[in-house]
């Protein structure tokens, strides 16, 4: 199999990952939390310029993790969407640059698609099966019959369930960024103390919603001035997780699946991956080096695309910013 080289630059980090024959080779990650950390989210214009200023290092970095040169490389590919399009566009440019340079083919990765390919790797997965994928930009639902069809069965209303745990770490006064903090106050108290209303708890379909549940964070907090942070926290994550869960097993008996693959950088959740592990199906779950955004998991998908057949050229692709799954570039 060909050396494949992935970008991801979609949000705020700039992840530069290579791949071969399924085995991840290398695994770079520039962080920008400290960068943004003083206004409680990503500043999309601060991110894109930060990208530029990093991005020729993190390549150098991956390089020599992998120990390869860029004559080894056999192609090249990079996040199109969905993100921040000034974020993306760093990384699409730079990507589409370095092919054309070099000389190799250029391979276009939808986002989620990276996520779902990490998520799979270095298992025994196959389809059909029910995709979650959860993270700070995105929580969707996805029955998978076969590589590379996606059929999306339900999404957030409103915030992701990365999303609600940021803005909901922000209200407790948790730095950014927020999730893993609040799972660590968390860990430390009685996830029953507050009884949140479980979201879309009576739905049909398969959608998710937090943004009420992180207003009756706010109200909770405003009435009870003296809560126990840690228990507010607790009972929190229990409602997000429990939302998560019962969606996604109730998906995976409409479809008639028993294998449930999740993706995304909630994945790394250690309540969550507990509750999925008890829930009777076979469950995969992406090392947590690979659930947050990474250049690595780009490069899984290209090379994923490139053994189903031929995939057309990439060069005319654009950034896009808002891109259903279920639209492939090719």
């Amino acid at each position: 199999m060909p050396l494949i080289l992935g970008i991801d630059t979609s949000c705020d980090d700039t992840g530069i990952g290579l791949v071969r024959d399924g085995e991840v080779l290398a695994n770079v990650v520039a962080s920008q939390a400290a960068l943004h950390e003083n206004f409680g989210g990503v500043v999309p214009e601060t991110a894109s310029r930060e990208h530029l200023s990093v991005i020729d290092g993190v390549l150098k970095r991956a390089l020599a993790q992998a120990g390869v040169g860029l004559i080894d490389l056999e192609g090249v590919a990079a996040t199109f969407g969905p993100g921040l399009v000034g974020a993306l566009l760093v990384g699409l440019n730079f990507g589409r640059s370095l092919a054309w340079g070099l000389d190799l083919p250029f391979i276009p990765v939808h986002h989620l698609e990276g996520h779902i390919a990490a998520a799979a790797a270095g298992g025994s997965v196959e389809p059909p099966f029910i995709c979650l994928v959860a993270s700070g930009g995105h929580t969707s639902l996805f029955d998978v019959p076969s590589w590379g069809e996606y059929t999306e069965l339900g999404r957030t209303r409103d915030d992701a369930a990365g999303e609600a745990f940021d803005k909901t770490a922000r209200l407790l006064g948790l730095p950014y960024p927020g999730g893993p903090e609040l799972a660590r106050l968390a860990a430390r108290g009685n996830d029953r103390a507050h009884p949140f209303t479980p979201p879309m708890q009576r739905q049909e379909g398969f959608d998710f919603s937090f943004s009420g549940l992180k207003t009756a964070v706010a109200t909770l907090l405003e009435r009870q001035p003296g809560a126990d942070l840690a228990d507010v926290a607790a009972s929190f994550q229990r409602t997000v997780v429990e939302s998560l869960v019962s969606t996604a097993l109730r998906a995976a008996n409409v479809s008639g699946r028993n294998t449930l693959v999740v993706a995304g950088g909630v994945a790394a959740n250690e309540l969550l991956r507990s509750e999925l592990a008890a829930s009777g199906l076979r469950v995969h779950l992406p090392p947590p080096s690979l659930a947050t955004d990474n250049g690595a998991m780009i490069a899984l998908a290209a090379e994923a695309r490139l053994e189903r057949g031929p995939v057309a050229p990439g060069w005319e692709v654009d950034a896009q910013p808002y891109l259903p799954l279920a639209s492939p570039p090719n």
